[in-house]
């Protein structure tokens, strides 16, 4: 049988791929960042029907683990668990902008790719000419950038040119990079935590009239 390779990421918005024998059959995205949850599984049924497959006839998949915002990245790297198990195929998880990497070519030097992490930040990653990875990734202030040309989904934050995420490339090249693991890369905390301190729901007894308060 042919391999099928199916590739999801959530780390910006939505995206979606397939290729098979060293050619990208189909790609989708859904470029409202707030929709990853609704629009993902309809996008992947679109994506394999645009291509005449079936969800049945992939045979491995590929997820971006990000770096990206907690929500968004969560759903792209469980949606691909549930799918692998469902369908008994290996699932391999990749650096996002490792993605970018591989579609940046004629690179004269060292580049970065970067994407939007929110709160005036980016989360980016140094690469070689070649695409290999050399540092990172991290996250903090556009303005602290080494300063080198830029790509990816929010080089525009950057002073590029941004470049969206391909998810026909991703499940291209995504078999081929290296491996990342499923944990998603959300290199910063989730906006809401569960409190590490209980606090008491007592009411705190008024001191008497007359009593020290020292």
């Amino acid at each position: 049988m042919r391999s099928l390779t199916l590739a999801i990421d959530t780390s910006t918005d939505v995206r979606v791929g397939l290729a098979a024998d060293g050619a990208v059959l189909a790609s989708g995205a859904v470029t409202d960042p707030r929709a990853h949850a609704e629009q993902l599984m309809p996008l992947i049924q679109r994506t394999l029907a645009d291509a005449g497959r079936r969800l049945a006839d992939v045979t491995q998949l590929v997820v971006g683990v990000g770096p990206g915002p907690f929500t968004g990245l969560r759903v792209g790297v469980v949606t691909g668990h549930t799918l692998g198990f469902v369908l008994g195929v290996p699932v391999r998880g990749v650096c996002s902008l490792d993605v970018g990497a591989a579609g940046h070519h004629g690179a004269a030097g060292e580049f970065l790719v970067v994407s939007d992490a929110r709160r005036r930040e980016v989360y980016w990653a140094r690469y070689a000419a070649d695409g290999t990875r050399l540092a990172g990734p991290f996250v903090g202030p556009s303005a602290d950038l080494p300063q080198l040309p830029v790509t990816g989904p929010g080089a525009a934050l950057a002073g590029g040119a941004s470049v969206a995420l391909d998810g026909g490339l991703l499940a291209l090249a995504g078999p081929d990079l290296p491996d990342a693991g499923l944990s998603p890369l959300y290199l910063r905390r989730p906006d809401a935590e569960v409190p590490t301190t209980r606090k008491s729901t007592l009411l705190q007894p008024r001191l008497a009239r007359g009593a020290s308060r020292s």
